[in-house]
């Protein structure tokens, strides 16, 4: 395992969606990285009227524009020269504070959902207008984007709306955001929205409170069935209609499959093609290890040095560990669930033992590893462009700047740890660990950024890949941290950027200004 040398971060750092570039946002200045070249390609100077907090710090779907965001003011930068600057004045009204900024269905849409669900802004930034939408059902940060999706190709928008204690579904065109159909949902009080990604359905569930409800829709809008819970409960399930619902729903990438959780220890998998479950996936309370299934126990060593973190394979029955008695809310059901890039397998986390991933073979309906921390499982993230990887992140204070990569045929999770790589030997604020979205043909890398710096990690086997970055400086990776580098240091005295930063600075070459956002009303 290699790693590359460290870098000058912030708190707002990010790479881009198609793996080549990382993002930096300093307080007067946004630095963008080449990854294959190592070297600082392109530098965006803030405008001296655009100070901070900043809100949100996005990349374009296309990995080609930047999205700024503060309490006033939205800024669109071009990630890789300076021939394209955005501008949106006041997106919401005065002394609200926006709950999601983000991009849309394209690099010249820009969304923004106002506090107390007041109204959802979609701004458009070739023809500099923009459609408000009243009333939508889901407007906190963390339910947001259950409330609103978009269809694939054609990128028509659907949303969940609230008036007079009624859900309404409306579609809207691309790019123009006209309403083209809107009905009541079969539902009494919805709980999200999604697109399949091939665009042929959007499903539609219930409340959990409400009891098993999953509602499909034809893309114009036609009920074509409702999926009411278990086809053929279990024993232990005959009197599912009395518990709750639906809690979690996620489409297949190849959109064959459908996995709705609901707060049981099970998952039913809905064959698309004919919108009838398949199969029914129980998470067992005693693991018993057989030639099919892999039973991976963490170990945990701790000397005078890095904390290291081994897995040995269980030879004998044993339990997942559950959720600590003194936890301060007892939940169930699961939780997380994620398909990897074939559709073939399956990561899944439930609240009963939450240091524990299940993963799934569903062509086999097998179990086909389980995986027990010591931590509780954060995050679970299959690799992009990579079939059947997936990287772990656990909580806890052994799990600082620490994240697992595991596949079918390894040893048991490798642990990645980042710590050693720090000046500090830590992180510092708040950290996050992604794939570098980098295509098949390069090795597997792994994006890492803390408040101070971020580093990159490549799990290339060097007798037969090369990195995918260059490090002239550290290139084994293994001499300890490099010198961060200043932002200062980062950006040259040139002519050339200081004509750039006119430019900017005076909406000159391109730069399209939204003074009015509200000029545009339907």
């Amino acid at each position: 395992m290699l790693f590359s040398k460290n870098v000058k971060s912030s708190a707002h750092c990010l790479p881009s969606p198609d793996g080549r570039y990382i993002a930096t946002l300093f307080p007067t200045l946004i630095n963008v990285r080449s990854v294959q070249s190592w070297e600082l390609i392109h530098v965006v100077r803030l405008p001296q009227d655009f100070i901070g907090p900043f809100l949100s710090f996005q990349w374009s779907p296309s990995s080609r524009l930047l999205l700024v965001a503060s309490s006033d003011q939205l800024r669109v930068f071009s990630a890789l020269d300076g021939n394209y600057h955005a501008t949106i004045r006041n997106p919401v009204a005065p002394h609200l504070k926006p709950t999601y900024i983000d991009f849309g269905a394209s690099d010249t849409e820009i969304c923004v959902m106002a506090s107390f669900g007041l109204k959802l802004a979609v701004f458009d930034l070739n023809s500099s207008k923009a459609i408000e939408i009243g009333s939508p059902k889901f407007s906190s940060s963390t339910a947001v984007r259950r409330g609103f999706s978009f269809r694939p190709q054609s990128h028509h928008l659907a949303l969940l709306t609230r008036t007079a204690g009624r859900d309404m579904v409306s579609i809207h065109a691309f790019p123009s955001r006209e309403l083209q159909r809107s009905w009541a949902p079969d539902t009494i009080d919805a709980q999200g929205l999604l697109w399949s990604p091939d665009g042929r359905w959007l499903v539609v569930w219930e409340s959990p409170a409400l009891g098993h409800k999953v509602v499909f829709y034809t893309p114009d809008g036609n009920l074509f069935k409702i999926w009411s819970g278990p086809v053929n409960p279990t024993h232990e399930e005959k009197d599912f209609a009395l518990g709750a619902g639906v809690k979690t729903v996620q489409f297949s990438p190849d959109a064959r499959l459908l996995a709705i959780s609901d707060h049981n220890r099970s998952l039913s998998i809905v064959d698309m093609a004919s919108t009838m479950e398949v199969l029914r996936l129980q998470h067992p309370n005693n693991l018993v290890p057989k030639g099919t299934l892999q039973i991976w126990q963490e170990r945990i060593g701790i000397s005078h040095g890095p904390i290291m973190h081994t897995f040995i394979r269980a030879s004998q029955a044993i339990s997942p560990p559950p959720r600590p008695q003194e936890a301060a809310e007892q939940l169930s059901g699961c939780a997380t669930i994620a398909f990897d890039l074939s559709s073939n397998l399956i990561a899944t986390r439930i609240e009963e033992f939450p240091s524990t991933v299940w993963i799934w073979d569903v062509q086999a309906a097998v179990l086909r590893a389980v995986l027990l921390f010591h931590g509780s499982v954060s995050t679970l993230s299959w690799h992009p462009h990579v079939r059947e990887t997936l990287l772990i992140r656990c909580e806890g204070d052994h799990y600082n700047s620490v994240v697992f990569v595991w596949d079918p045929l390894s040893e048991g999770p490798q642990s990645v740890d980042f710590s050693q790589q720090l000046s500090g030997f830590k992180a510092v604020g708040k950290w996050h660990a992604s794939w570098l979205g980098l295509d098949a043909s390069t090795p597997l890398s792994i994006f890492y950024s803390d408040t101070q710096n971020y580093v990159l990690a490549s799990l290339a086997d060097l007798d037969r890949e090369s990195l995918p970055w260059i490090n002239p400086r550290n290139p084994q990776g293994g001499d300890g941290p490099s010198r961060a580098e200043s932002p200062l240091e980062l950006v040259p005295a040139t002519e050339d950027e200081a004509d750039e930063e006119d430019a900017l600075q005076t909406g000159d070459d391109g730069d399209i200004v939204m003074e009015d956002s509200y000029g545009y009303k339907r």
